[in-house]
């Protein structure tokens, strides 16, 4: 892509509030915005993330209902995707999903390992010493995968919209009570629509580039 093209792309994603119900994403498009979000980084690697892919339909209206910041974009969209983040006890150092990830998927040799895990250690003893101050270090990684899926789908031409506006206590429930969420292992972060627009967006305002960058050389 040149650079006229990233900018029109740039300027082609916005917030859509009301997608086409009648339009679906491809599996094959859906699959490379969810690659964009499996392929993101996170700080140490630790992948804290998961991606609830809802499609249905009495789901995604139920969601919508208990969601002020969703009601029109969830029963709408195309796909609505629900972001986790892996609670305190699941990222500490000496878990059983760091030693996972340690071994089944970055490999490390055993004389590497224990390196890698001690910089955990010393980083949760200064900054995570409590729970919340980690989880919400989590939350802030979700938020990279986020905008990287967000942005790949503007590049295939494929509107969304991020929801921080829902009833995390509402939406838990519902979640659990279909077997979809184990609130021992996963927070729920954040959502986001995809679909098709219905109406296109006004234009993009934002403050100029001079008023939020300040360049030291």
């Amino acid at each position: 892509m040149n650079r006229n093209e990233i900018m029109d792309v740039l300027n082609f994603r916005h917030s859509c509030k009301v997608f086409d119900d009648k339009k679906k994403i491809s599996d094959v498009d859906f699959e490379v915005i969810l690659e964009a979000g499996r392929l993101s980084p996170s700080s140490m690697g630790i992948e804290p993330w998961k991606f609830l892919v809802i499609e249905n339909q009495e789901l995604k209206n139920e969601l919508g209902a208990v969601c002020w910041g969703g009601k029109a974009q969830m029963p709408t969209c195309s796909h609505l995707v629900l972001y986790l983040s892996r609670v305190a006890k699941e990222l500490r150092f000496d878990s059983n999903y760091i030693d996972y990830l340690v071994k089944d998927v970055k490999h490390l040799p055993e004389d590497v390992a224990p390196t890698y895990k001690g910089i955990m250690k010393s980083i949760e003893e200064v900054r995570f010493k409590e729970d919340n101050d980690l989880e919400a270090y989590a939350s802030d990684q979700v938020h990279i995968a986020l905008a990287n899926m967000m942005n790949v789908a503007a590049i295939l031409g494929i509107d969304s919209c991020p929801i921080g506006g829902i009833d995390r206590k509402a939406v838990e429930k519902i979640l659990v009570d279909r077997g979809l969420l184990d609130t021992e292992e996963f927070n729920i972060t954040v959502s986001a629509a995809f679909g098709y627009r219905v109406n296109n967006p006004g234009e993009k305002l934002r403050q100029g580039i001079d008023e939020i960058v300040t360049w030291i050389k």
